[in-house]
């Protein structure tokens, strides 16, 4: 880039060219924006679920509702639905499930979209109580929650379709106690709650693996086997409620927002004419090229903007500008000590480099942390931030080096 700044800058300026023209809306209105836009931006469809732990232990059902929860959202993502509200509501010993879909007006259709994720569990036959013609079964601890993995696989005898599982650590630990305590005894499978089969244990099954078998067709047994690999659930769940929501925002606010990130813009922009002339100037153009290439990564990936993403890429327009002004205020200590003004370019971006690397560092941290630790719109203003941090850097070092070299040329 040193040797052919003009060739490069050419580059970027008309990758700019197409990001902004990739983005830009047909019209007024959530209907016509070019991104995946929230729950509170288009509205969509708010589902309740009661859950179920009447064979659960006190003392687990929290772990059971979160995992849950965990579950739901998993399956979710997994059909690309733009960024799911799901949480918990609890009520002594009652607890819901509530499930919120951006965009998804038929109610019908995020139904579909959550399916019917089997509730698998391993019963032991109580030989105390079971008689011929009614058998009595003890619940264990294991359930689809401790299922890692599955596969569709076929019986080498007979060539019947199975479904073969896989435990994680904990299950695996707790499938091996279990066999170990039911040699010689059936040890029966359910599938919501109906008896799929009832094997007998021939010995302590080590290792987390186990195979389902029953009176299966491949069709059937590749469903099970996609529901598994999607998220078995912990527990049974109802649907108890269903509703299509109003966006709480919606065109008239979003054009607003839109608004106000223009304004926001176009005040930063002023700022940096006033205040640095010249070099307001490339500042100006490289903080226009940020934003076009920013909004296209948010098409290309694609993001889904709520109003708590939004917040994040406008904020993280002012902050563009701030490692530009870093570089400038060095570049102007430069000139002053009689450097040349070539010379003084290079010096000034070295210098400040430091300081916009470590305070753009602790920036990238956060977000990263946000974006793993929290959930919901939280995690969609991590996500945006981290974009938007990343490109600015890119957008001050390389973009605005770049037009200062190409147009920035000593006195002869």
């Amino acid at each position: 880039m040193r040797r052919h700044p003009g060739l490069f800058l050419s580059i970027i300026a008309i990758v700019a060219i197409l990001a902004g023209i990739f983005v830009i809306p047909k019209g007024i209105g959530t209907q016509w924006m070019p991104w995946r836009l929230g729950l509170d931006l288009v509205g969509g469809s708010h589902l309740v679920y009661q859950v179920d732990l009447s064979q659960v232990a006190a003392g687990d059902q929290d772990s059971v509702v979160n995992g849950l929860r965990d579950v739901i959202e998993k399956r979710v993502n997994l059909f690309g639905v733009s960024e799911p509200q799901v949480f918990t509501a609890r009520s002594g010993n009652q607890a819901q499930l509530i499930v919120e879909l951006a965009g998804v007006k038929n109610v019908s259709d995020a139904i579909n979209q959550i399916g019917e994720t089997p509730l698998l569990d391993f019963r032991e036959v109580d030989a105390s109580s079971s008689t011929a013609t009614n058998t009595q079964y003890i619940y264990t601890n294991l359930t689809g929650q401790y299922i890692t993995g599955a596969q569709l696989t076929f019986d080498q005898t007979t060539g019947q379709p199975q479904v073969d599982i896989n435990f994680n650590t904990e299950g695996a630990g707790i499938f091996e106690r279990i066999t170990a305590a039911n040699v010689g005894k059936p040890l029966a499978i359910f599938l919501d709650n109906q008896l799929i089969e009832a094997p007998v244990v021939q010995g302590p099954i080590a290792g987390g693996k186990a195979v389902i078998t029953g009176n299966f067709t491949v069709a059937t047994a590749q469903q099970l086997v996609q529901r598994f690999n999607a998220g078995a659930l912990p527990a049974p769940i109802t649907l108890v409620n269903q509703q299509t929501i109003s966006a709480s925002l919606g065109s008239n606010s979003l054009t607003k927002v839109i608004l106000a990130g223009l304004i926001g813009t176009a005040l930063v922009i002023l700022f940096m004419l006033f205040y640095y002339r010249l070099f307001g100037l490339f500042a100006a153009l490289s903080l226009i090229i940020y934003i076009a290439l920013t909004l296209g990564l948010f098409k290309v990936i694609p993001i889904t903007l709520s109003l708590a993403g939004l917040a994040g890429f406008i904020l993280t327009i002012g902050m563009a500008v701030d490692a530009n002004i870093l570089i400038f205020e060095r570049i102007k200590e430069e000139l002053k000590r009689g450097l040349s003004r070539a010379a003084a370019i290079e010096e000034g971006f070295r210098r400040a480099w430091p300081s916009i690397r470590d305070s753009n560092t602790s920036t990238i941290i956060t977000a990263i942390i946000l974006y793993y630790l929290t959930s919901s719109f939280v995690r969609g203003f991590a996500l945006t931030l981290l974009i938007g941090v990343l490109v600015s850097l890119f957008s001050a070092i390389t973009t605005t080096r770049l037009f200062l070299r190409v147009f920035i040329k000593d006195k002869k």
